[in-house]
């Protein structure tokens, strides 16, 4: 199923926020779109001329897939600590894209050491949540393309995490993920 109908519910989602106006028929979309009335899980990525402008989601699925994607555009848009609130001129501009990454559920990864994950991985595909104590970090499986080497990528997703870059020392858990990339 083409699902590239969900970027115009986020931008759309955006735009309410921008106009202060409700722009989004909710009953309308579930009745179009059965599909929007499960639960499901998303992240929201803006990019400005292929820059990170904004990047917000939910791991776990806890609500409608709507009610998701519509919360993660705005938070993507307006809450993102790293960046301003995006401004109308932006959200204008023609550079600006969105993309949306439905998630699968995480589903813990079993491992006896590095050299054991670094099989297990599956590099480009894999999503992954590291959990150490009260720590945790994910990567969309998107970010395997800046960070193409195992050892890179685990480095930053510890620093991420606000752990030392070689926490994979201290076997957190690890979770994986897929995404289905919707631009």
């Amino acid at each position: 199923m083409d699902n590239r109908f969900m970027i115009n519910i986020a931008k759309d989602a955006i735009l309410e926020e921008l106009l202060q106006k409700q722009l989004i028929d909710r009953e309308k979309l579930l009745k179009a779109y059965p599909k929007l009335s499960k639960k499901g899980a998303t992240f929201v990525t803006l990019e400005k001329r292929k820059n990170l402008r904004g990047c917000i989601g939910t791991l776990v699925a806890h609500r409608t897939l709507l009610d998701d994607l519509i919360s993660n555009a705005k938070s993507a848009a307006f809450k993102d600590s790293r960046f301003r609130p995006l401004t109308q001129t932006e959200f204008d501009d023609r550079n600006l894209t969105v993309e949306i990454s439905l998630l699968s559920e995480p589903k813990l990864l079993r491992y006896k050491d590095i050299n054991d994950l670094k099989k297990k991985i599956r590099v480009g595909v894999d999503g992954v949540v590291l959990k150490y104590g009260n720590y945790q970090s994910t990567f969309l499986p998107q970010v395997w393309e800046q960070l193409p080497r195992f050892d890179a990528f685990f480095t930053h997703l510890c620093k991420k995490a606000g752990l030392r870059t070689n926490c994979l020392e201290k076997n957190p858990q690890i979770y994986l993920y897929r995404v289905e990339k919707i631009k």
